[in-house]
């Protein structure tokens, strides 16, 4: 019987559907395992051969542990609220989520054909108002809490209040936007609008005004990683630096436990490095500056604040630096300066904070003020540049050039003074790494009873300032982190409404059994004519606070119905607990129910793409510790162990045209190894239209128009494309649809060859002229249960190859080496059809091994060999360790020195008689026949040498 796998698959896939093969329920008497893949969007172009390395990858670990006996979890859903279906809508008029749900669709039935083991009645999709129910239930949760540093966790904004009516902000040690100071008298003094402002700097959720990357094209704010060299990267508009009220997520609140999180979770340390450095935590000390700024006949002074790392070199600083944000640049620019700055920060407004961050090109501006050296007394002058970057510290830096790199550039650029600190530190061309050596000019001269650092080690006198600035009042040691609060509005229609109304100009929360509150209606999917985002076109969009409703906007009075938010959620919003709602999708009174959080916990295995590392990673964890804190999660970290797939990239082909100037004529394509005789230029070509580089020329002409009466330069009666790897694009035609290699191969030989290219972490080529050899070891495979199998004792050879395979396997698919343990089962069938081996304990034992890499097949010799259920539910083989025990050894039989044939001989054969077995060889007469010889040299286990002369 053929090996017929259109047939086969089709079959055990409506099976699987019909007979719920893949639907789990929560059973205490098994161990759980939970397995997920990061939340896919399902875009317009459907799936390529690249999207589904991850899901393979994670499918075949999940059959693994359900045949070890676990009870797996292994769910699928749709982020599906996103740009593309926007701006499509923008574009035609239809609305987000028809585009949405075609797509979907076309998702769905891609997936299907390849055979993954989805609990389909688990999935979910972000744009479901069920589902989205819970992540607005999560921001109003964050909205009524804040942050306890001295209790380490999210508490409710009412214990907060409270501590205001007693204490006002005495003994205070939580999160917060700003310092402030009040008394208990001050906060009850205070009207409702004025105490609501103040604990807007206190919430986990809550506005504040924010730089944004703001893009007037798409009318709405972007993440830096959607922005390339100042333009949107969909669409390539122009973005700019805008300050704007936003929502924002106080995730730098939990800055510290992200990092400490790291140390319990299972992630590549490459991963982690990543983390920390984007968590970014420094020691270090905050110093209070005094500035002067001329105005007429007197000097105006302000406090900068500073925090620097190393307060040790602050007898080098030479001059200070603001970011371009920072609130104090009007207040320290003079009259002279004032168009000189206002050009500069028109500059800096097109420019990114990664731009910024990566370009080291030097570029400022003097304000006109100087700064005071809190230890010398010396006057500073003060610059903007946009090296210094608001978010992170103060906003404003002590430059200290001799010992950075930036500062050294700038104070270069702009002609100012660079002071060595570290004796021996050559500085005239570049900037000295100052960690370790012994200090000078620290004061330059040292003044009787000063403060000084000369003759100290870098180590002393680090600690010698930290003490001297809290002694003195100058300032205070702090720990400092890089993250950054997260923003959590977007100006667009297609996204998760809040569920907010205002009144008096203040958030106010719908109440939480009116959630969710849906999406409105609207008839155009851009921003108003007035610049409002798209849910300012919505009609019935107001909240009647007395009758808990969504009315229509002309009813709004400011008294009982009030104005609705009209941004809506961010892209991470919907993805950053949706592991939890997996575990209970279908439940309405709450995100997941305690008994099925207690049972799967959170997920045991993560797989999912690098990019993730510094977004989505980042505020999942958030979001997890969040609900942790409120015992909504039982686990503290979501993912414990995180495998990242790498990239398949496209194997693109080449066709090469001869240059011409005149166009009238057909264009001419020459062979790829006669194209040195010509001038050419090299053209991508869709890689489906040629086979193991030889291009189907007939299929060429039809591709388009511009090449239908293409004349061509043949190689031996073939046209041979050239070819380069890149990344899989429909721009360079490399993109291979995986309908297209089912059709033609079928599923299991996809999921085969995919695991077969390499590791999985490897980012590794596709080459559709490799997958034959999976496609034929299939059919070798398929022919070994095409005979009368029995259950009469197995050869020795057959039981070694079949459990030294069941312990190769079962270790390489723990370690994810998957292309190893496929390497192995082509081995092992080769050597099972050399041995004619029929016996059926050890091929049922074969079907189960292959079952998580090649399901279809499988289950149809499972059923073939009468056996009943599924192979999922099958127990995974053990291997015997005396069945692996060599009996016979293989030697290399050489004549003086040089490999002439080899011998089996047993494992304890003694030395005398391996040396009389090659001698009495026939195959040893001709090489020794008429010499004389002189030794054999026999090495147990490697070599036998005759020596003749």
């Amino acid at each position: 019987m053929e090996y017929n796998f259109t047939d086969i698959e089709k079959k055990w896939q409506k099976k699987w559907v019909e007979n719920k093969t893949y639907k789990v329920v929560e059973d205490k008497n098994k161990q759980k395992f939970y397995v997920l893949n990061m939340f896919p969007y399902p875009s317009g172009a459907g799936l390529h051969v690249g999207h589904p390395l991850g899901y393979i990858a994670s499918d075949i670990y999940a059959r693994y542990k359900r045949l070890k006996g676990f009870n797996v979890l292994n769910p699928m859903g749709y982020d599906a609220y996103g740009l593309p279906a926007e701006q499509y809508a923008i574009q035609t008029g239809q609305h987000p989520a028809i585009t949405t749900d075609k797509n979907i669709e076309r998702y769905r039935k891609q997936l299907d054909k390849i055979g993954f083991c989805f609990d389909w009645d688990r999935e979910v999709r972000t744009c479901d108002p069920q589902y989205y129910h819970w992540t607005q239930w999560a921001f109003q949760r964050m909205f009524e809490s804040y942050y306890d540093y001295t209790e380490g966790k999210a508490k409710p904004i009412s214990d907060l209040v409270r501590h205001f009516e007693e204490e006002g902000t005495l003994n205070l040690n939580v999160a917060q936007s700003e310092e402030k100071t009040f008394s208990a008298r001050n906060w009850t003094s205070m009207s409702e609008k004025e105490q609501q402002e103040t604990l807007m700097n206190y919430r986990i959720a809550y506005l504040g005004e924010t730089m944004v990357n703001w893009c007037p094209g798409l009318g709405t704010v972007l993440a830096n990683d959607e922005v390339v060299d100042g333009v949107s990267e969909r669409g390539g508009y122009p973005v700019i630096q805008k300050k704007m009220k936003q929502w924002c997520l106080r995730v730098s609140a939990y800055a510290r436990r992200l990092l400490d999180g790291l140390e319990t979770v299972s992630w590549s340390d490459s991963m982690k490095e990543t983390q920390r450095n984007w968590i970014g935590r420094s020691e270090g000390t905050e110093v209070v500056f005094k500035s002067l700024t001329p105005a007429g006949d007197k000097e105006i002074e302000h406090d900068i604040t500073v925090f620097t790392t190393r307060a040790d070199t602050m007898f080098g600083v030479t001059f200070m630096v603001l970011a371009p944000e920072s609130e104090l640049v009007p207040e320290l620019t003079t009259d002279e300066q004032k168009a000189e700055v206002e050009e500069y920060l028109a500059y800096v407004k097109k420019r990114t904070e990664r731009d910024r961050m990566t370009d080291r090109k030097v570029t400022g501006v003097f304000t006109g003020s100087c700064g005071i050296n809190p230890f010398t007394g010396e006057k500073l002058p003060i610059y903007i540049s946009e090296y210094v970057l608001s978010g992170y510290g103060t906003g404003a830096i002590m430059a200290v050039p001799a010992h950075d790199s930036r500062d050294y550039a700038f104070a270069k650029h702009f002609g100012l003074p660079i002071r060595p600190l570290i004796e021996g530190a050559d500085v005239s061309e570049e900037s000295f790494d100052a960690k370790e050596g012994i200090v000078i000019n620290s004061p330059e001269k040292t003044v009787e009873g000063g403060f000084s650092l000369n003759g100290l080690t870098v180590k002393e006198a680090i600690e010698a300032t930290k003490k001297y600035v809290t002694e003195q009042g100058l300032g205070k040691v702090k720990v400092n982190y890089r993250l950054r609060d997260a923003i959590f509005s977007r100006q667009r229609y297609w996204g998760e409404p809040f569920p907010v109304y205002y009144k008096n100009g203040m958030p106010y929360m719908v109440p939480a059994e009116c959630l969710p509150l849906e999406l409105p209606s609207i008839d155009k999917f851009e921003p108003t004519e007035t610049g409002e985002p798209p849910l300012g076109r919505a009609k019935i969009w107001a909240w009647d606070e007395q009758n808990k409703k969504v009315v229509d906007k002309s009813l709004i009075d400011n008294a009982t119905v009030f104005p609705l938010e009209l941004n809506t959620m961010p892209g991470f919003a919907g993805s950053s607990a949706y592991y939890l709602r997996y575990m209970d999708p279908h439940n309405n009174e709450a995100l997941v129910g305690k008994e099925a959080d207690e049972y799967w916990q959170n997920v045991d295995l993560y797989v999912g793409g690098t990019e993730h590392a510094t977004g989505h990673l980042i505020y999942s964890r958030f979001w997890n510790k969040f609900l942790h804190d409120y015992g909504y999660s039982c686990k503290e970290e979501p993912y414990e162990k995180l495998v990242n797939q790498g990239m398949i990239q496209g194997r693109s082909n080449f066709v090469y045209r001869i240059n011409s100037d005149d166009h009238s004529k057909a264009p001419v394509f020459v062979s790829h190894g006669l194209k040195g005789e010509y001038e050419t230029t090299p053209i991508h070509v869709d890689v489906n239209i040629v086979h193991a580089d030889v291009l189907d020329v007939e299929a060429f002409k039809a591709w388009r128009p511009e090449y239908e009466n293409a004349e061509f330069i043949l190689e031996d009666g073939k046209y041979i494309c050239g070819w380069a790897v890149e990344k899989m694009s429909k721009s360079m035609f490399n993109v291979v649809n995986p309908d297209d290699i089912v059709s033609q191969y079928g599923a299991d030989t996809l999921r085969l060859y995919e695991m077969f290219l390499g590791p999985v972490e490897a980012s590794k080529p596709w080459d559709t002229n490799g997958i034959d050899g999976c496609f034929r070891f299939l059919k070798k495979f398929w022919k070994l249960y095409q005979q009368e199998l029995n259950d009469n004792e197995p050869s020795k050879e057959s039981l070694k190859s079949v459990h030294k395979l069941i312990k190769k396997v079962s270790g390489d698919i723990e370690q994810f080496s998957y292309n190893t343990a496929i390497s192995a089962f082509m081995i092992c069938v080769n050597e099972l059809g050399q041995q004619k081996c029929n016996n059926r304990g050890l091929l049922r034992n074969l079907l189960i091994l292959i079952a998580p890499f090649a399901p279809h097949i499988a289950e149809e010799l499972w059923e073939s060999i009468g056996e009943n259920g599924s192979v999922c539910d099958a127990q995974w083989p053990t291997w015997d360790e005396a069945n692996l025990a060599e009996n016979e050894v293989q030697l290399t039989i050489s004549f003086n020195g040089k490999a002439r044939f080899q011998m089996t001989f047993p494992t304890d054969a003694g030395k005398e008689d391996i040396e009389k077995a090659a001698l009495n060889d026939e195959r040893s007469l001709k090489y020794t026949e008429g010499k004389t010889i002189l030794k054999v040299i026999v090495v147990p286990k490697k070599i036998v040498n005759i020596v003749f002369k």
